[in-house]
């Protein structure tokens, strides 16, 4: 496979020293699995992490910042086959926080795209919010404006097209436009979606998006419609997506921010297809080399397995993400999906004949995809023991699967619920129950995957895999749920006093009723344990210390002491909570974006006091242990 202007690794800087050159300061990503936010189990963007600083928190970095984030779209699993869908990828991002604005961010990407990175300003449409007169909300005459001028300047005459709604598009087509108006399904951004959906105080606003033209021959009309950049035919790649977050949603309606943000993701696949011209993000030098060796191993090609190797590709690479962030295969939460990547990849390659040894296999082909630009793919032997004891225990799967499968259809007959719990329990895949029934004679109830569909999605509501709107940090402000974040910090000293330095947080989730803690520790809590770690946080609670934080250099602050957790990566300055003084006496310093109570002694209110209430086992060598602050009414 030969690879155009550049490889997925060159634009990836090539973007961040572009940006910085623009006066931004480049941040660490953050870890896959998002800190204290219980309503997401993955970070799904690159602006996620940042929700709280978009939000008018001010960021130790500033006002200027861009990164690369690497993210997870679990509810993207079934759409991976086509040449552009992948649950993993990486997100180009830049933002402003109250500084610049549309002036200033329309003209830098649309010059990277030409300047920076080669592409013919004649493949390049863009799309704009037209507004709505019901909610308040203007047309964003500014943007279109703007791209008028950036088109003139490369000596094309864009014409501006209102093409309204998508479906009204796939009638009319693109009327010899450049330059699109779409309403809010297309071209608005809110946490809940489209404008009647934005959360009372939420920022909000419309956005620009940029699409690359792979030409005509993609576009089918009998089966999409009139062509036009919103359509799903596959002609038109969304590469990057700018969002200028200018309106506040109140009960009344909409205002208009004191503090303008933009916020602008990209995706790194989709700029490098662009740059080779080539629709097909499994051609890009961030997945081909993994496609290739599933070439080798299988010894099946591309043009007539492209679906199959696509599947694998993604999942294992998306894996293999997780796992270097922390995650364990389980039956929970972000567990439950990392197994459901790796078992999914592993049953696909049973239809290409491989039965053994895919990941001794992929884990080095996917390792030097990364470990040059993110240190922590370094730990290769680890990667390669948990996926590998994965695979080991799926394939005992498949034979209890298999053993199963008998017992459940005695009757000749395999229904929905079989079919879920032969999933659910055994981990045996519908297909290959279906398989299996076909190949004894096993009659499939009509209505089978209808009934499997339903318990399906009751699980997925339960689980959570991912796809709920996310907000910025804790479950919400509420003053209980700030009292339970408080003692949050106070368990999780306590734990360390007590069992050891072995203890370090590895997820948490804080609402109003109570407080869950993950953490790493070898071996069940003790009932001693757990008393004792009940009242030594009990202890600090009736001392009052005080709470407060400020900013520290991190290195400064992590040698001192200064807790975090697992996975972490952070800037050159950090927020530290303290409760005590931080240059005296005190109890705790953690890493932390807040909110507290400002003295401990307020989590005893209403005569409440702190009680474990679970210990349990989360994954292989993490606990979890729920607690709240409970009173006498209570």
């Amino acid at each position: 496979m030969r690879f155009g202007i550049m490889t997925a690794k060159e634009i990836r800087q090539r973007y961040l020293d572009y940006f910085v050159a623009q006066g931004h300061v480049q941040i660490p990503r953050a870890n896959l699995v998002p800190a204290d936010d219980p309503t997401t189990l993955l970070t799904g963007s690159g602006m996620q992490p940042l929700l709280p600083y978009l939000l008018g928190a001010d960021h130790p970095a500033g006002k200027r910042l861009v990164n690369s984030q690497p993210c997870i779209r679990a509810q993207d699993i079934d759409e991976v086959g086509d040449n552009r869908h992948t649950t993993g990828f990486e997100m180009l991002g830049n933002w402003s926080l109250g500084d610049y604005f549309k002036d200033e961010q329309l003209p830098w990407f649309f010059n990277f795209l030409v300047d920076e990175l080669g592409l013919d300003a004649n493949k390049l449409y863009v799309t704009c919010f037209r507004g709505s007169e019901a909610d308040g909300v203007a047309s964003d005459e500014t943007s279109g404006r703007i791209f008028v001028d950036l088109y003139r300047q490369r000596g094309i005459e864009a014409k501006i097209v209102d093409l309204k709604s998508a479906k009204e598009a796939d009638k009319t087509g693109m009327s010899g436009g450049r330059i699109f108006y779409y309403d809010d399904a297309e071209n608005w951004w809110s946490r809940g979606g489209a404008i009647a959906k934005t959360p009372l105080g939420d920022p909000a606003g419309g956005d620009c998006e940029f699409f690359y033209d792979f030409g005509e021959q993609l576009h089918d009309e009998s089966v999409w419609g009139q062509p036009h950049p919103a359509s799903d035919s596959g002609r038109f790649l969304e590469v990057g997506n700018a969002v200028f977050m200018e309106y506040k949603r109140l009960e009344s309606g909409f205002e208009v921010l004191g503090q303008k943000n933009v916020d602008f993701g990209g995706g790194l696949e989709r700029l490098a297809a662009a740059t080779e011209n080539s629709p097909d993000v499994f051609k890009t030098s961030l997945l081909w080399p993994i496609v290739d060796k599933l070439q080798d191993l299988s010894g099946v090609g591309y043009d007539d397995y492209q679906k199959q190797l696509r599947i694998i590709a993604d999942h294992f690479r998306a894996a293999a993400w997780l796992v270097v962030d922390g995650v364990e295969p389980s039956n929970k939460e972000q567990g439950y999906i990392l197994r459901r990547l790796i078992r999914r990849s592993l049953r696909v390659g049973l239809e290409l004949g491989i039965d053994s040894g895919l990941s001794a296999s992929l884990i080095p082909t996917v390792s030097r995809l990364y470990a040059d630009d993110y240190p922590e793919w370094s730990e290769v032997d680890r990667l390669q023991s948990v996926i590998s004891r994965e695979e080991d225990l799926f394939r005992q799967t498949l034979r209890s699967g298999v053993r199963a499968f008998t017992k459940l259809t005695q009757s000749g007959q395999l229904d929905g619920a079989g079919l879920f719990k032969l999933y659910d329990t055994f981990g045996f895949p519908v297909e290959l129950s279906l398989e299996e029934a076909t190949r004894t004679g096993c009659q499939v109830a009509a209505n089978a995957r209808e009934e499997f569909g339903q318990l399906m999605t009751k699980q997925q509501e339960r689980s959570r895999i991912a796809a709920g709107q996310f907000k910025g940090g804790l479950a919400d402000h509420q003053p209980m749920t700030v009292k339970h974040h408080t003692a949050t910090h106070l368990m999780y000293k306590a734990l360390r006093n007590i069992l050891g330095d072995e203890v370090v947080q590895r997820g948490s989730n804080v609402t109003a009723e109570r407080l869950r803690f993950d953490f790493s520790f070898g071996a069940k809590l003790t009932p001693e344990q757990l008393a004792d770690i009940e009242a030594m946080v009990n202890q600090q609670i009736d001392r009052d210390w005080p709470v407060g934080w400020r900013t520290e250099e991190t290195e400064k602050a992590l040698e001192s002491g200064v807790l975090g957790a697992f996975g972490d990566r952070y800037g050159d300055q950090i927020r530290v909570y303290t409760v005590g003084d931080p240059d005296g006496d005190h109890y705790s310093r953690e890493i932390c974006g807040g909110p507290h109570v400002e003295k401990t002694g307020d989590l005893a209110e209403g005569g409440r006091r702190f009680k474990i209430l679970k210990e349990e086992s989360s994954s292989a060598g993490v606990r979890r242990i729920k607690a709240a602050l409970v009173g006498d009414s209570d």
